[in-house]
């Protein structure tokens, strides 16, 4: 048990803190006497809301995220923005919706698509006197349309607000298959040079197609071109054999630079944005996990996970850090099982339901393409709990400036709103309403979820076994009545759904006027 002196000198210590925040965005000298929090964002890829053992999982134990959760708050209603990666990334970092820059799914050489006039997170919490840093899977493009690999790769992160990046340039199940830190691709033998193309090959080696007998997993065709530590990737590659990644080798790698950039920033605040590549297909967790679940490399790889995560905080624990560290722990979309690559994660599913209550999975319109697990843990200022409010990681950007101090321009984060209250625990009001992005556009509005309608249904949604949530009519869920979206209400509530609709293009015309269209209606 504390102390009494110790209790009045945390007591002190969150009042003036609270002081400091809630004198707008002024950075008074008086915010010196609290030393911001660090911030560390732990980015989980394609982990479902019940992927994980403090929201219902089964057949595999997460109890490092579990005990984010247990000391922190636990949303039931937290969303990111779209049902795929790359949107998702682009929303969280730039506080738009992806949509307005027709942000979609990137090859692996596609340009940088956050444009050079566009404020990030990192440049954000760099004007507040943070060390920022991304650790991971990008998947945002890099350069400016012609990469070559073998030079200086710019722009990327270092000129969109981080000091230092340690990348994974597009996904695992994409090539180039090297890493990048900051400008360079890591170990790259300049007598080997790199070729990537997502045209045409560009040699003559084995292909997933050609030679299926050499791989640790059998993928499918959009997966079967260039081979690389026997797995056959998207996008054709030469070169970079020094370079190469070996993926059972991501927890360990992708951790240590995680550990060094937080050691290194220790005395002074920092954002880590540490972004994963598990659960991302190809599943190829390090022999150390095989086995730890009951279903196979997926739930192998939600264990890796796990130990992942237990080792950052760890490692702000060893640091002396762990109280005064705001995390943040969520997933970019929802749940895949079939997703490329013959890894039995339909087979060996079991009793374990990815995606909880909800319908649908990552690329669907349903909540399940957005409703993910997300935990803020905070010891020094969270009181543990669980929250039903409306949260969405769009809203991060507008909240993490309210914290820091930032006094945010017009054409900042146009789609973020100051949530911070909520994030924090200090209040249960969510937002009123929220965009969420699919193959179509859906509408959230407390309990009422509506689903615009689109002219078709694409075919390789179903082929993943997907349900798409795309119809030729409208859609209109109560969730309070029907969390599993099982009863269509829009022939019914007419007058509602032609409401909504309205304001979903309102909120699309607005384009995010601050200080959020969402508070005029």
């Amino acid at each position: 048990m504390k102390s009494v002196k110790t209790q009045a000198n945390f007591l002190l210590k969150v009042l003036l803190f609270l002081f400091v925040t809630g004198c707008g965005h002024q950075q008074a000298d008086n915010a010196e006497q609290v030393r911001k929090p660090n911030i560390l964002i732990i980015y989980v890829d394609d982990l479902g809301y019940a992927d994980v053992g403090a929201y219902g999982a089964v057949g595999v134990s997460t109890p490092n995220v579990d005990r984010l959760a247990d000391r922190g708050m636990k949303f039931t209603d937290g969303h990111c923005s779209a049902a795929t990666c790359t949107p998702s990334r682009y929303s969280l970092l730039t506080g738009s919706y992806a949509f307005r820059n027709n942000a979609a799914i990137l090859a692996g050489d596609a340009p940088l698509i956050i444009g050079e006039n566009t404020r990030t997170l990192g440049d954000m919490l760099k004007e507040a006197g943070y060390r920022t840093g991304v650790v991971g899977k990008w998947h945002l493009g890099l350069g400016d349309g012609s990469v070559d690999w073998n030079e200086a790769i710019t722009p990327g992160p270092l000129e969109r607000g981080f000091d230092y990046s340690f990348l994974i340039p597009a996904t695992g199940d994409r090539v180039p298959c090297v890493y990048v830190e900051n400008h360079h691709v890591v170990g790259l033998d300049r007598n080997d040079p790199i070729t990537v193309s997502y045209k045409k090959p560009v040699n003559d080696e084995p292909t997933g197609m050609s030679h299926p007998e050499m791989l640790k997993q059998l993928a499918d065709k959009q997966h079967s071109n260039t081979i690389v530590d026997s797995i056959s990737r998207i996008g054709y590659m030469t070169g970079g054999k020094a370079a190469l990644w070996k993926d059972e080798e991501f927890p360990d790698v992708l951790t240590a630079k995680a550990r060094q950039f937080m050691a290194e920033n220790k005395d002074n605040p920092f954002f880590l944005f540490f972004s994963f590549h598990d659960i991302h297909v190809p599943r190829m967790p390090n022999k150390r996990f095989v086995g730890q679940s009951a279903m196979g490399p997926r739930g192998d790889a939600i264990v890796q996970m796990d130990w992942v995560t237990g080792q950052l905080v760890e490692t702000l624990e060893q640091l002396g850090l762990a109280e005064n560290t705001l995390i943040i722990f969520t997933s970019d979309n929802g749940p895949v099982l079939n997703d490329g690559y013959e890894d039995e994660a339909v087979e060996l599913l079991g009793a374990h339901v990815p995606a909880g209550p909800f319908r649908g999975s990552k690329y669907s319109a349903y909540e399940a393409g957005t409703r993910v697990p997300t935990i803020a843990c905070w010891p020094e200022m969270i009181t543990p709990g669980e929250s039903n409010a409306l949260v969405s990681q769009i809203d991060l950007f507008a909240s993490l400036a309210r914290l820091t101090g930032v006094k945010l321009a017009g054409s900042d984060a146009p789609d973020s709103h100051d949530m911070l209250e909520t994030w924090l625990g200090r209040s249960d009001s969510g937002r009123e309403y929220l965009i969420e992005e699919a193959l179509t556009l859906s509408l959230r509005h407390r309990e009422w979820k509506y689903i615009r309608s689109a002219p078709s249904v694409r075919d390789w949604t179903k082929y993943k076994g997907v349900e798409s949530g795309v119809s030729e009519v409208a859609q209109l869920f109560n969730l309070h009545e029907d969390i599993a979206e099982q009863n269509n209400l829009a022939g019914e509530k007419e007058d509602r759904v032609m409401q909504m609709d309205a304001i979903l293009e309102a909120m699309i015309a607005a384009k995010g006027t601050r200080p959020g269209y969402g508070q005029e209606y």
